[in-house]
């Protein structure tokens, strides 16, 4: 069974006169009570991808398909109906919350726009909320600034969580926290989606994240997935030589030598180079990556890889 199917999304932005294609023909799936998670290096199009989901930003191309139904097609008078149950968690705690309304009103405002129970009803669905993510129930009169940066994402979580939501789209939500604080929203994330059955799509730049919380794991590199698999497949053998470089970027007190980093950066989307768009970065390059991009094809581990040269890496050891 499939809560989310997106099938070809593509996002373009226009940069003067160049066309920025952040979203390019992405296709996956997540079922329900699943964690996908998306990965890959800042600018490649995981947060684009995510609000074009939630249609936060219009796709350009593709469908979106919600337990059956197309969100590409509906109205948004339609689509309020559909918001309930899809719900985001931004990477700033601070920027995402109204720095003028108290936590009891940023709590209150999506029952109230939805018209959820009475009065008393939502009310206590905010106190319900706010003990379930750990917060005390006096936050309720207190304003954002007055919490730390872990709180101020607590209270994100929870206003995400306070419609009941199917599925949440988590955009890099421990990013912009100290370590020790991460710990405590990923393990809140992982009770939250073990209590509640939820299915969630959670992007990070961290590999390592990632594969703490999720079951597949979904690499992505300027605007195409390049590699899909369980977190088991894709830490363990990865098959795509960007998801190796990402790996070897963890640090490892374990491993005897570190590999060198990746060369270069993002290149500049507007000026995508033919054939493979990673080839300018891959140590495994050869003309045929210059001159023909690799589809996304399954392989003989399970995973899928978009690599011309996939079976080289399976063979070699990762670590």
């Amino acid at each position: 069974m499939t809560l989310l199917s997106v099938t070809d999304l593509k996002t373009t932005y226009r940069v003067g006169t160049a066309p920025v294609h952040a979203v390019d023909g992405v296709s996956l799936d997540i079922a329900p009570g699943e964690t996908v998670g998306l990965v890959g290096e800042s600018g490649c199009g995981k947060s684009t991808l995510g609000k074009t989901i939630l249609r936060l930003v219009e796709p350009s191309a593709g469908r979106i398909a919600f337990d059956g139904v197309d969100l590409t097609t509906l109205p948004q008078q339609r689509l309020r109906a559909y918001r309930r149950r899809l719900q985001m968690v931004f990477q700033d705690p601070f920027a995402s919350l109204n720095p003028r309304q108290t936590i009891g009103d940023i709590l209150l405002a999506p029952l109230d726009v939805h018209r959820v129970g009475s009065r008393a009803d939502r009310r206590q669905r905010v106190s319900a909320i706010l003990s379930q993510v750990g917060l005390p129930e006096d936050a309720v009169a207190r304003y954002p600034h007055e919490f730390s940066g872990g709180q101020r994402q607590r209270i994100g979580i929870a206003r995400a969580l306070v419609l009941g939501p199917d599925l949440i789209i988590c955009d890099e939500p421990v990013s912009a926290l100290d370590l020790s604080v991460q710990a405590q929203i990923l393990n809140l994330l992982a009770d939250i989606k073990r209590d509640l059955k939820l299915s969630l799509l959670f992007i990070s730049h961290d590999l390592s994240v990632v594969r703490y919380l999720s079951d597949r794991v979904l690499v992505m590199y300027l605007g195409r997935i390049v590699e899909a698999g369980s977190h088991e497949q894709i830490w363990k053998r990865p098959l795509h030589p960007y998801t190796r470089a990402l790996i070897d970027a963890v640090p490892d007190p374990a491993r005897r030598r570190y590999a060198a980093p990746l060369p270069g950066d993002l290149p500049d989307p507007r000026n995508a180079t033919k054939g493979c768009r990673f080839q300018p970065r891959c140590p495994l390059a050869t003309e045929l990556c210059k001159q023909q991009s690799p589809e996304l094809r399954s392989a003989r581990s399970g995973q899928r890889v978009a690599c011309h040269h996939a079976e080289i890496i399976a063979v070699s050891d990762p670590t």
